[in-house]
């Protein structure tokens, strides 16, 4: 079996990794891959990056599997593409890939089916939304519409900081076209959780949950980032809480997918806040999370290419989704500046750790391992619970070293 990989961070690493674990595989093509998929049992890096390409290796090749891992191809219609060549592929459709594609169009979605979420306004002028600013209670929330790649979120604590958000992203145009569409919502204050699900568009299956820790520094202080680092799973995920999620937002979701015919086997991940009045849907992804990815992949039982298969083939219904009795701990490295103006091109020394690296921003250059990115790679650990878990993932950094190399200490805390 011929496996490939679309994209290159450290959620395509351990995607490409759990892959490669099927008997039945006997290469995971990465496209374009990292310095960590170089170096994996039977992947295999491949120079390509846009859709055309991957379609045409994909059908020259013969490749029995696609899955994708970045949005910007699934909203791009990349499932569709294959699907017209009789091409397996993991993944929704261009309509469907549009809950994470637009904001406003996932709030009309959650509306029209009851998902319980926080109360929003969409606006395309800039002089409407300044006006509804001027009467709200802050803080609030200002969405981007369109993909930000993680930048188009903004908590506003004043009306200044509304004014200049919404100046930036529908003037000023700093995220381009996804900024001039933004959606304007109550700010929910609690817990966040991230709940990553699989999908046939006739059953959704829930993963394990996790936490993830999205500010530079300790303490949840300093801009957001991609995410430094993640626990699974969530100790805030109480039986109570999974089930007012399956109630409230899973079971209506797959209402509504189902309601609006979408073309969907996949991902499909639930950004979650717990709050005191209740469980509440922050946003949906149609992909896995990164760094998530890397903390619930090494704790799932189950066979991963067994699971995308009954996926794509519509027979979630007679799988058994099983987990390892335990934690993980993900403790993400990024090059110094990062997430502003960041470093690259140090070598990565890493010693004998007990754990696994997933590579995210390296390269292999003659043989070693050379930083090219803000988010350089994570160490994940499982252990039967999670403080022995954490203390496992940060024995392991220490064994790990590039020039300007910064990771959060509280992770899992």
């Amino acid at each position: 079996m011929k496996v490939l990989v679309v994209g290159s961070g450290g959620r395509e690493h351990a995607i490409a990794y759990k892959a490669s674990k099927n008997e039945d595989v006997d290469v995971v093509y990465c496209a374009k891959g990292n310095g960590g998929t170089a170096l994996e049992y039977k992947c295999v890096n491949v120079d390509i990056s846009t859709k055309d390409e991957i379609l045409d290796f994909a059908l020259r090749e013969k490749i029995d599997l696609t899955i994708v891992g970045p949005e910007a191809y699934l909203v791009d219609g990349i499932v569709d593409d294959f699907k017209e060549k009789n091409l397996r592929i993991f993944g929704p459709s261009q309509r469907a890939a549009n809950l994470e594609g637009s904001k406003a169009f996932a709030k009309e979605f959650m509306k029209k089916y009851n998902v319980k979420t926080a109360k929003c306004e969409v606006f395309e002028d800039y002089g409407a939304a300044i006006e509804y600013i001027n009467k709200c209670g802050y803080p609030i929330v200002i969405k981007a519409d369109g993909l930000a790649a993680g930048k188009g979120v903004v908590i506003c604590q004043s009306f200044e900081e509304g004014e200049k958000t919404l100046r930036d992203f529908m003037i000023e145009g700093i995220l381009k076209s996804s900024g001039e569409k933004v959606v304007i919502e109550e700010y929910l204050e609690g817990v966040e959780a991230t709940i990553l699900s699989i999908t046939d568009g006739n059953t959704i299956i829930p993963f394990i949950s996790s936490k993830d820790h999205k500010t530079i520094f300790e303490g949840g202080k300093g801009p957001n980032t991609g995410g430094m680092g993640v626990i699974a799973p969530n100790p805030y995920c109480s039986e109570e809480v999974l089930r007012e999620f399956e109630r409230d937002i899973l079971n209506p979701t797959l209402k509504g997918i189902k309601e609006e015919n979408f073309d969907y086997c996949g991902i499909i991940y639930f950004g979650i806040m717990i709050t005191k009045k209740g469980v509440y849907l922050l946003e949906y992804n149609v992909r896995m999370g990164d760094p998530e990815t890397q903390a619930v992949l090494p704790l799932l039982k189950t066979d991963f290419i067994e699971l995308i298969e009954a996926s794509i083939d519509k027979s979630l219904d007679d799988i058994k989704v099983e987990w390892i009795d335990g934690a993980s701990c993900c403790v993400v490295a990024s090059s110094k500046g990062y997430p502003e103006k960041y470093e690259t091109g140090h070598e990565i020394s890493i010693g004998n750790v007990c754990g696994k690296v997933f590579i995210a921003g390296a390269a292999l250059r003659d043989e070693k391992l050379i930083t090219t990115g803000g988010r350089v790679l994570s160490v994940v650990c499982v252990s039967k619970d999670l403080d022995k878990a954490r203390e496992a993932a940060y024995e392991d950094i220490k064994k790990i070293n590039f020039s300007g190399m910064y990771y959060r200490k509280d992770i899992g805390e």
